[in-house]
């Protein structure tokens, strides 16, 4: 018999384990650990299938710290196709409850720490069965310590948003918006207008964890603001965020020089290991990345469903 329901005390933060296979386990169990230690899960929100009185399979509800909504799943383990079929019905209907009106959920291939998406045609036949649809198929990069470190553009001088304010940020990025190849980016200014998604975009940003002057926007020597750098973490690794370029700065190399300040933001604040994501479309962003010595490690896609 398949039973869906949340994960006992005891059974987090491992969930369902493989046998043999230590580094798997070591590590998802960190990252789930770590998601609970930020508040971007909580314990009711840990599914497990359970057949025969053996966990099948699971599934993790995620959200931005802070918040009480679930936005995503995480840490999917769908175990055979009736019980991934399952646990996403199951993860739906409590996200529902919970207040969601849509779900996420991230695939990346290959697969890898922390949540090792082995299967991936399994996993996108099941999510594509469960109502969800790619957002996006784009690509993630990763820059590390032991690489070069990318030079600053001296065309460019930087000042925070805690010296600027939201409001330059929000207007920059709308100008932005207004050709850009990013799908996620489209379908939420198709929904809400340049300006509301410029809002909604830089909300989300705030809401990551961040210090106060890593928020910046990149001045030309005409004093023209041409560039928005956005960098912060998650709970798995350090990301370089948002990145901008204003519609009277582009084909210049802005985007290299965004990429690399967000790098040397990151690196002077201690962390070793810096990621990336941009659409598969849109190629200077990718050029950009690559440029500032970026290698391009795995591809993801973003899978939403209406709730």
């Amino acid at each position: 018999m398949l039973t869906i329901r949340t994960a006992r005390p005891d059974e987090i933060p491992a969930l369902t384990t493989f046998p043999d296979d230590g580094e798997r386990n070591a590590a998802t169990a960190a990252y789930l650990a770590g998601l609970l230690e930020s508040g971007c899960t909580r314990p009711e929100w840990c599914l497990v299938a359970e057949h025969d009185g053996r966990l099948a399979g699971n599934a993790v509800l995620w959200t931005i710290p802070g918040r009480n909504v679930p936005m995503d799943i995480v840490l999917l383990e769908p175990g055979d196709p009736d019980t991934g079929q399952a646990l996403l019905a199951y993860a739906a209907q409590q996200a529902r409850e919970l207040g969601a009106q849509t779900q996420g959920h991230v695939l990346d291939i290959p697969a890898q720490a922390p949540q090792f998406q082995r299967n991936p045609q399994l996993r996108e036949m099941l999510l594509v069965g469960a109502g969800f649809t790619v957002a996006r198929d784009g690509c993630r990069f990763e820059w590390t310590v032991d690489d070069p470190m990318p030079a600053q553009d001296e065309r460019l001088y930087w000042r925070s948003m805690a010296d600027l304010g939201e409001e330059p940020f929000v207007e920059l990025l709308a100008d932005t918006f207004t050709d850009t190849a990013d799908s996620i980016f489209q379908a939420e200014i198709a929904e809400h207008g340049l300006h509301g998604a410029a809002e909604r975009n830089v909300a989300d940003m705030l809401e990551m964890d961040h210090r106060p002057g890593w928020f910046e926007i990149g001045y030309d020597a005409a004093d023209t603001p041409v560039a928005i750098s956005m960098p912060a973490r998650t709970a798995s690794s350090a990301v370089i965020g948002l990145v901008a370029v204003a519609r009277a700065g582009r084909g210049r190399g802005y985007a290299t020089a965004v990429v690399a300040r967000g790098t040397h933001v990151l690196a002077d604040a201690g962390f070793s290991e810096i990621r990336g994501d941009c659409d598969e479309g849109n190629t200077g962003m990718a050029k950009a990345f690559q440029r500032a010595g970026y290698r391009n490690f795995a591809n993801r896609k973003m899978f939403t469903r209406p709730l």
